[in-house]
């Protein structure tokens, strides 16, 4: 068989994009000493006990409960607000409509760093520091925005003609809405679900600045974990692989949404 340069090149570069992920998962099946003491492509002496420490200890595990809740609230907000504000873009034409939707576009244009003093204040005045709503409200500052972009582009694509002729057959707008419109952008709400779940799912800084004990998302966990030995390499290794499960599930469920999506809409 005849190999060319081509698929040399297809080749290596499939190496260097899983070999940080096969090196996280080699790791994740050592002790912490055989991490730091020699340089191996394979555990020599495989353990589980880095995923017994992180499902056996409650600090670990309700990391990973405090980051889905308010990664799903976030998902489900944001998608929720943004329909009827994507719907209000491209069908009407209103005072200012551009300038506000350049406006929602702006906020993701600032760093996350800008905005955590602010978050931190308001929500520890009415009581909402240190839970997943907390969280899950600041991440639709960037969440929104990005899917009422996302969506416009997919409601723009469909007909103003299929509304008109949904009322003259008598239906209401909601009826209209849920049952006939819904469906014909089902692509861009699984891509515009996927985009508001992994940003959630990746941001750390409001995270973290807004939980202390209580909403504890598994980020600020990965940071603390020290002792007087140094690092517990394992023990990191082992939580970066459980991490990126979640988001392995979420592009095996809407991958069909997501492969239409960048070859019908804005993306």
């Amino acid at each position: 068989m005849r190999i060319n340069g081509r698929s040399l090149g297809i080749a290596a570069y499939l190496v260097m994009l899983f070999l940080p992920i096969y090196w996280l998962l080699n790791m994740s099946f050592k002790t912490n000493g055989e991490i730091v003491s020699s340089l191996s492509f394979w555990p020599h002496r495989p353990t589980l006990a880095n995923y017994g420490h992180i499902f056996h200890d409650p600090a670990w595990y309700l990391g990973f409960v405090h980051s889905l809740s308010y990664v799903l609230l976030n998902t489900v907000i944001s998608v929720t607000i943004a329909l009827p504000a994507a719907y209000a873009f491209s069908r009407f034409r209103f005072l200012g409509d551009k300038h506000l939707f350049f406006w929602l576009l702006s906020n993701l244009m600032a760093p996350p760093a800008v905005y955590a003093m602010p978050f931190f204040n308001f929500y520890y005045s009415i009581g909402l520091f240190d839970t997943v709503w907390a969280v899950a409200l600041a991440h639709c500052l960037f969440n929104v925005p990005l899917a009422v972009w996302i969506l416009e582009g997919f409601i723009s694509g469909v007909p103003r003609e299929i509304d008109e002729t949904a009322a003259l057959d008598g239906y209401s707008f909601p009826r209209f809405f849920v049952k006939i419109f819904l469906p014909l952008i089902g692509n861009g709400i699984g891509v515009a679900a996927f985009f508001c779940f992994m940003f959630s799912w990746v941001e750390q800084l409001l995270a973290t600045t807004l939980t202390t004990v209580n909403a504890k998302p598994i980020a600020a966990v990965m940071s603390r974990v020290y002792s007087a030995a140094g690092m517990d390499w394992g023990l990191l290794a082992a939580a970066g692989v459980l991490t990126m499960i979640p988001g392995a599930i979420v592009i095996w469920f809407v991958r069909n949404h997501i492969a239409k999506g960048f070859a019908l809409g804005r993306v």
